[in-house]
Parts: structure tokens; C-alpha cells; sequence
């Protein structure tokens, strides 16, 4: 079987995306999905065996990585650390960056190099959530662990609690 080539659909059929997409079934490829951008086209490039309903699927997570991306792309995360950083009183990260391999947490932290990492998910949510999420990692680079003097950083960030409330109920959706 050849490779080939099927457009999907564009944007004014999905809320993820603002592009057209293309699926392009593949015999060389058995278990792997590959997507990526190609003049404005979204390129989706999927094992020739899935069936209609896989397609679909995949098609739906790949906008939806694709969207995250976009708008991960969209938020200085050092300029914005940095602020949150002198507004409480919080060492900065080394580095902080987004990630795409975070799938159950929002953010993470090394404290022994200061990385801090943040879902590109939380790119989605509002302003005030991020930067809680900043604050959190921000907080470990003090106090490595939940303990009470870590709650008390956190607890600086006025929207923390409004915040911890937001990502709970976004904890019942798949990151």
C-alpha cells in the first residue's frame, strides 16, 4: 500500500485548530502518529491500518497538541517568572520553560538546578491560573516539599486559592 494523501477539514469544523489538516495514511508506519505544520497545513501522519474511528481520534489530539503549542508560544514565561519572582519575594528558576511531556501535573520543579517546567496545557487558562503555577514551582525552589512553610509562599499569591479550586475541576479533564 502507498502513502496517501486525505484532507480532513479546516477550522470552521474544529474549535482546536485555525488551520486545514491532512492525514496522510502511511504502510511503513505500524504504531507511531507524527504531526507536524507544513504551510499552514496541519500534516498528520498516521499507520495505514487505523481504522475511521483512530483517524478521528488522532486527528482531534493532534489539534488540540498543535493549539497548546500555539499558545504556549504566546506566554514569556522568563519575563513573567521574573516578575512573579521580585512581586513575592521568590528566588528565579535557572531556567523555566513549557513542556509537553507533563501529562498529570501542571508544573515541575528541580530545585537543585532551579529548572522549572509548566504544562503547555495551562497556556490555555487564565492568566491568574498561570501564574499561579509559577508561584507553586517558584515556591519549590525554597521549600522543596508540601510542607507548611512551602503553603505559606504559595499562600502570597492572593488567587491561590482561587486558583488551586480552577485546577481541580480541570483535573477531571485529560491533560
Amino acid at each position: 500500500m502507498t502513502d496517501s494523501l486525505q484532507p480532513v477539514g479546516s477550522a470552521n469544523e474544529s474549535p482546536h485548530a485555525d488551520m486545514d489538516v491532512h492525514v496522510v495514511r502511511s504502510a511503513r508506519r505500524k504504531k507511531t502518529v507524527q504531526a507536524r505544520v507544513v504551510d499552514g497545513v496541519l500534516r498528520i501522519a498516521i499507520p495505514a491500518h487505523f481504522s475511521h474511528a483512530q483517524e478521528t481520534e488522532w486527528v482531534d489530539k493532534m489539534r488540540h497538541k498543535i493549539e497548546r503549542q500555539r499558545q504556549s508560544a504566546t506566554i514569556d514565561l522568563v519575563s513573567r517568572s521574573d516578575t512573579l519572582s521580585r512581586r513575592f519575594d521568590l528566588p528565579r528558576p535557572s531556567q523555566i520553560s513549557w513542556s509537553e511531556r507533563q501529562n498529570t501535573r501542571w508544573g515541575s520543579c528541580t530545585p537543585a538546578t532551579g529548572h522549572v517546567r509548566i504544562a503547555n496545557q495551562v497556556a490555555a487558562y487564565p492568566g491568574w491560573v498561570v501564574d499561579y503555577v509559577i508561584v507553586h514551582e517558584l515556591a519549590h525552589l525554597v521549600e522543596p516539599n508540601h510542607s507548611k512553610a512551602f503553603w505559606e509562599l504559595v499562600s502570597r499569591y492572593s488567587r491561590a486559592e482561587r486558583a488551586r479550586g480552577f485546577l481541580i475541576a480541570k483535573s477531571d479533564e485529560p491533560l
